[in-house]
């Protein structure tokens, strides 16, 4: 096996910026929720990446890039990292082994949508590694180790459904299990610091050309078009949602930057397989798709506080179909819908509505086994004083 330098440094810069999206994502609910609890929202990023760090080296990454079994789960060949060293073709194995752990480190960070400002760090702790092993590790074979969606050709570059719909839906299901926050509908929670917000999508926009970029891992042309079509899908998804919402009332800002991360969702499964003008097609129908699934929420009163449904669990399924829409062979291999090619639609469809009950499914029974152990959610004074001095003993400043 030969080592490329180039594809090697490349994969070793994309696993460090995927790495920054954690605390950016901290950085983004943080500057959401109320001043009591934004080092509460920080802290949860870096412990869901430290969690997932421990969880994935022991036997995490076995189980979603393990010998496949009955495709399902990976085997424990690789538990400890056992022969996973730093040889590889291309890239040493310890490098993919990396880069994918940042990817789960993640995805259990933008899972804390679902509980801002209410959940036990203890219970959290418990829940994410519970979460990771069984929602996913399994996600995560399913599409990319080898599992039953690989080998029906579902397409996901970068984790359409292993990211985002698994956190997308299992921020909903986690926070129906939770219950609202005190007082949730009868006052305001408005977001204490938009600056903020907009720094930590920043970051995101700015980790996510690793994320797409790098899944190609090489240094190429598919790796080229990944950063391009991730750029266009999420300006234009942007633009999108700063539209409609300028059509309802005001053009917010918060608006504008989580239309931006809608289309990075949507991008994420097609960057491999669309070209630039179904970016803008992708990316345009996430804004307003999005925005719309905000507006239901809302609507029907359903507290999953920072919206990690709308624009992860929604936009993720709608990239997954809009992969299966506008897949090019010239680019990816393979032709979807708009070319006459209804199959891989019809995969795609299965693949994400599979993953969209599974993850869904699974979080809410494991949330109410927590819930029914050791407690889910901090008591009412804690959440009255709020979580950074009830569990951190801290405060950010103003």
């Amino acid at each position: 096996m030969v080592l490329d330098s180039g594809d090697t440094a490349f994969i070793l810069i994309c696993t460090a910026l995927v790495m920054l999206m954690t605390p950016g994502v901290g950085l983004f609910y943080g500057g959401l929720v109320r001043r009591k609890n934004f080092i509460s929202m920080l802290a949860l990023a870096f412990i869901a990446f430290s969690v997932v760090t421990l969880q994935w080296v022991t036997f995490g990454y076995s189980l979603a890039f393990g010998p496949d079994i009955a495709g399902l789960i990976g085997g424990l060949d690789y538990v400890g990292l056992a022969g996973v060293g730093m040889d590889g073709e291309g890239i040493p194995d310890l490098l993919f082994m990396v880069f994918q752990l940042v990817f789960a480190g993640l995805t259990l960070a933008i899972l804390t949508s679902g509980v801002a400002e209410r959940i036990k760090l203890s219970a959290f702790i418990v829940f994410g590694l519970l979460w990771t092993t069984l929602v996913y590790d399994p996600l995560a074979h399913w599409a990319w180790g080898g599992g039953w969606a690989a080998s029906l050709g579902a397409l996901d570059f970068a984790g359409g459904t292993v990211v985002h719909i698994s956190s997308g839906f299992g921020a909903l299901a986690l926070a129906l299990v939770i219950g609202k926050r005190a007082g949730f509908g009868q006052y305001s929670m408005e977001a204490h610091n938009i600056p903020m917000t907009l720094l930590g999508g920043a970051l995101l926009w700015f980790g996510w050309f690793g994320f797409n970029a790098g899944s190609a891992l090489a240094a190429d042309g598919l790796a080229a078009n990944a950063f391009v079509v991730t750029n266009i899908a999420a300006a234009t998804g942007a633009l999108a949602w700063l539209a409609a919402a300028w059509i309802k009332g005001t053009p917010a800002s918060i608006g504008m930057i989580s239309g931006a991360i809608a289309g990075l969702v949507a991008i994420t499964p097609a960057a491999g397989f669309v070209g630039p003008m179904a970016a803008i097609a992708i990316g345009a129908v996430a804004g307003i798709l999005c925005y719309g699934a905000l507006l239901f929420r809302t609507n029907r009163g359903l507290d999953e506080s920072l919206d990690a449904w709308a624009i992860h669990g929604v936009g993720g399924f709608w990239g997954a179909l809009a992969t299966g829409i506008f897949a090019a062979a010239a680019i990816g291999g393979v032709d979807g819908l708009i070319y006459g090619n209804v199959n891989q639609f019809l995969i795609q469809a299965l693949d994400a509505f599979v993953a969209m009950g599974y993850a869904f499914g699974m979080t809410y029974l494991l949330a109410k086994a927590v819930d029914k152990t050791i407690g889910l959610r901090v008591s009412e004074e804690e959440e009255y004083v709020g979580l950074d001095l009830a569990l951190h003993g801290e405060s950010a400043t103003t």
